[in-house]
């Protein structure tokens, strides 16, 4: 008798399939790293069967412990798993260009949007996120804590969470979460794989990777001070950015203002007028980059300052995620890893339920009425089937009359 997972998970991509998926959600998926899991949940477990439950949990996981931009690493990791290593990029590149590009545009003309930050589509784009991201706790919380421990375990990372909100904290709870799985979830089911998505990274690219991650943590600032080359400067504080912060999205704006800022690269005000127009495109946050780089006012800058800044702030989330995922393959079909695992994902739930207040609930509902239509919303999407493109659209018009 086959196991459920073995039936529904499809097999491999082509390239040009992941590019299109992946550029669909790039240009629909607002609201942040965590709306962007439920995007990528509903779009690619759902619906498209690409990975199973269990799997995308496992990912979910592993990017959650890496340093960088959790949701552009999970891309990258399914990516990665549809259609190989190119696969993986072209991940990255269909769920970045789209933002990537609009916040360029509004380096290179810096009036044209306005003042977006009070307009009503924004605030429906905010409430949106809320029906995704709720979505996702509601189906993962299904799938990954089907008991009472597991339940237990999840409400235990939550309330951590909520009452000890660092970065820091996120990795405690996935550890914490792993031990007591380790520890209480062994079923005994030896040598049983709990998932049936195949992970295939050349192991020679994975050694390359962390050796290539080393490099640029302990060379580029040594190359910086020994050349004095602005363009290496610029890569240098980049890569540093997406190396160095764990929980993505808005924990890395500090860090870019201290790179950028500080030696004069970019205004304060230049700096505060891209991260409003950052908050009104979809995709990753870290595509700020490129409005920084485009507009730094010490060459390069321009479309080539844009493309530097935004490469070198991306590279390390290639370089981990193609280092860690092949051990993680071999990881997890072990029993005792699979233990490990279930803890993990329920302590992942947890993370997500406290994510879904804050920052999400907290940033999108003023009143009443956001919460009308954050429920509308959810019914949508959960139990209406509506394709999640045309529910963002939808509240973003819904917004646009109701909630200026």
């Amino acid at each position: 008798m086959h196991h459920r997972d073995e039936v529904v998970v499809a097999t491999g991509g082509s390239l040009l399939e992941v590019l299109v998926v992946f550029t669909r959600l790039g240009l629909t998926s607002f609201g942040g790293p965590v709306a962007h899991l439920g995007y990528f949940r509903e779009e690619l477990v759902q619906r498209r069967r690409w990975v199973d439950e269990a799997t995308y949990a496992d990912l979910v996981a592993l990017c959650q412990f890496l340093p960088g931009p959790a949701s552009s690493q999970v891309g990258i990791a399914l990516g990665t798993v549809r259609a190989g290593v190119w696969g993986g990029l072209m991940a990255w590149l269909g769920f970045t260009l789209p933002s990537a590009l609009a916040l360029t545009a509004f380096a290179l003309g810096l009036a044209a949007l306005g003042t977006a930050s009070d307009s009503g589509w924004l605030q429906g784009l905010k409430v949106v996120a809320v029906a995704v991201v709720a979505q996702a706790v509601w189906g993962m919380a299904k799938n990954l804590t089907p008991d009472r421990l597991r339940v237990t375990l999840a409400f235990a990372a939550a309330v951590l969470i909520l009452v000890w909100p660092t970065a820091l904290s996120q990795v405690f709870v996935i550890l914490v979460g792993g031990l007591v799985g380790w520890r209480l979830l062994d079923d005994g089911s030896v040598g049983k794989t709990e998932t049936t998505t195949a992970i295939r990274v050349p192991r020679l690219l994975s050694w390359l990777s962390a050796v290539l991650m080393v490099l640029g943590l302990v060379g580029l600032p040594l190359l910086t001070s020994a050349t004095q080359s602005q363009p290496i400067a610029l890569i240098d504080a980049f890569f540093r950015a997406g190396s160095l912060v764990f929980g993505g999205g808005h924990v890395v704006l500090p860090l870019l203002e201290a790179y950028v800022v500080a030696p004069g690269w970019v205004s304060a005000e230049e700096f505060m007028a891209g991260y409003g127009a950052a908050q009104a495109v979809p995709g990753p946050l870290f595509t700020f980059a490129a409005y920084l780089g485009a507009i730094s006012s010490v060459p390069p800058n321009g479309l080539l300052g844009a493309a530097i800044a935004l490469t070198a702030i991306f590279l390390p989330s290639f370089f981990l995620v193609w280092a860690a995922l092949p051990l993680w393959a071999r990881l997890r079909s072990a029993a005792p890893a699979q233990a490990t695992l279930r803890g993990v994902n329920a302590a992942v739930v947890g993370i997500l339920l406290a994510a879904l207040y804050d920052p999400v609930i907290t940033s999108a509902i003023r009143g009443p009425l956001e919460v009308a239509v954050a429920l509308v919303a959810f019914a949508a999407l959960q139990f209406w089937r509506v394709a999640p493109w045309m529910v963002v659209i939808g509240v973003a018009l819904i917004g646009a009359v109701v909630l200026g």
